[in-house]
């Protein structure tokens, strides 16, 4: 083993040295390493996949969990800011020098496998969870379902949330075949909860073939509400007069819906008070699922970085109210589709700042600039092209006025570039964090 290993920095960039290509889909290599390292969970355990919401999904389930007094371990990728946001343990991120042994220890059982970056960080991650001996662990699918290193571990229930167009180069051209590789994370005889409304037929016949426990929106359980409070229903379980989720935003409900799915799933094993639902559901926090920061001008920060993550964000961005002009910081990595992003936000932004990411996946700023200006029909939207999201935002807030509006959205490394110095407070002309 390296010498030189000694902090999570350079077992980070060893990892990135491992194999030669960023992503490579397959069980085989990390299920090898996991048997040899005896990696298992000996509490229950939610996988949680999904084009989008994934995250949300798992916030709230650990938000809920954790005010009914579980001891929560959360995988999440990838980060905003630092590594060791992929790991919460009640509620907290790693402390990046715990997972150092952990490292050590799957470099050791690997030998000769080779590993991605994605797969040696996740079983590192996972050994480190299940040692921490947690009540419940949560688990987010990097990409897909089926063929991702997550899947090693047997869900006890597992949640598919929205799908759609995205990733395709791996998953296939269609929302079927997307859909068919999501389900691969259904067990026969467990939960299988489907908290998109209109599913595709692919996941309803896996979770039939395999005889799971299929649990979907408005069939086993739904929603209804008004302005002030929703109520949620499902098989032997009501819940009524409920806060709406502290995370905003309209596809919001579909995630809870589908989180106390989950919850009334596992009652037998992890039972929850009401009380808990509602304070979980009241205090659940995620940077940058659309995060509206008050101030002059007001900061809007989302992770959209998807046809239909972005139509999201139109939504809630008109459901905002009135500002005089809309700015957009905005950068992404090259696979994206950019066609159906751009004709859908492209009405509500007044001027772009396009901008470079530090990661040679993204597509340049200069390239998407070019590939909106090819289908920009308004003569009064201006744009223009930045080294980093930083560099991007501080020129939107030289140009903005204080009843505008900046939003950050894209690429975690667009929303994160902006929140590396803390969270930006913006008041009149001045940037007043920590940059």
């Amino acid at each position: 083993m390296p010498a030189s290993m000694k902090t999570l920095a350079d077992w980070l960039a060893h990892a990135e040295r491992q194999h030669p290509k960023t992503i490579e889909l397959g069980l085989e290599r990390s299920r090898t390493v996991a048997q040899r390292l005896g990696l298992a969970f000996d509490c229950p355990v939610i996988t949680v996949a999904g084009t989008n919401g994934k995250g949300s999904t798992c916030a709230m389930l650990e938000s809920i969990l954790g005010h009914a007094g579980y001891r929560t371990a959360v995988f999440t990728s990838p980060h905003l800011v630092h590594f060791e946001e992929r790991l919460r343990l009640k509620g907290e991120a790693i402390d990046g020098a715990l997972l150092v042994p952990h490292f050590e220890a799957v470099e050791a059982a690997r030998a000769e496998i080779p590993l991605t970056y994605f797969e040696l960080t996740t079983l590192a991650i996972l050994r480190c969870m299940a040692e921490a001996k947690p009540d419940v662990a949560i688990l987010e699918v990097g990409l897909g379902g089926r063929l991702d290193a997550v899947n090693i571990i047997d869900a006890d229930c597992a949640v598919i949330t929205s799908i759609d167009l995205d990733h395709m180069n791996f998953l296939g051209p269609d929302r079927e075949s997307i859909g068919r590789e999501k389900a691969g994370i259904l067990r026969t005889g467990r939960p299988a909860i489907v908290s998109d409304p209109m599913p595709p037929q692919s996941v309803i016949d896996h979770a039939r073939e395999i005889g799971a426990d299929l649990w979907r929106f408005g069939h086993d359980f739904n929603v209804s509400g008004d302005k002030q409070q929703w109520g949620w229903s499902g098989r032997g379980r009501r819940f009524s007069g409920l806060a709406y989720p502290a995370l905003r935003g309209a596809n919001q409900l579909l995630n809870a819906a589908g989180v106390l799915a989950a919850l009334e799933a596992l009652r037998q094993t992890l039972p929850i008070t009401a009380q808990a639902v509602r304070t979980g559901l009241a205090m659940v926090e995620l940077p940058g699922r659309f995060q509206i920061l008050p101030g002059q001008p007001t900061l809007v920060l989302d992770v959209a970085h998807n046809g239909h993550a972005v139509a999201a964000l139109a939504e809630n961005l008109d459901a905002m109210g009135f500002y005089p002009t809309t700015h957009a910081v905005f950068g992404v990595m090259a696979d994206k589709d950019l066609a159906p992003i751009l004709s859908r936000i492209g009405p509500l932004i007044d001027r772009w700042y396009f901008t470079d990411l530090p990661t040679p996946r993204a597509a340049a700023g200069t390239a998407v600039q070019a590939q909106w200006a090819a289908q920009n029909t308004r003569k009064d939207v201006a744009s223009s092209v930045h080294a980093d999201p930083m560099s991007a935002l501080r020129a939107a807030i030289e140009a903005a006025d204080p009843a505008d509006r900046i939003v950050v959205f894209g690429s975690f490394f667009t929303v994160g570039g902006v929140l590396a110095h803390g969270t930006p407070r913006l008041q009149g002309k001045h940037l007043l964090s920590g940059a």
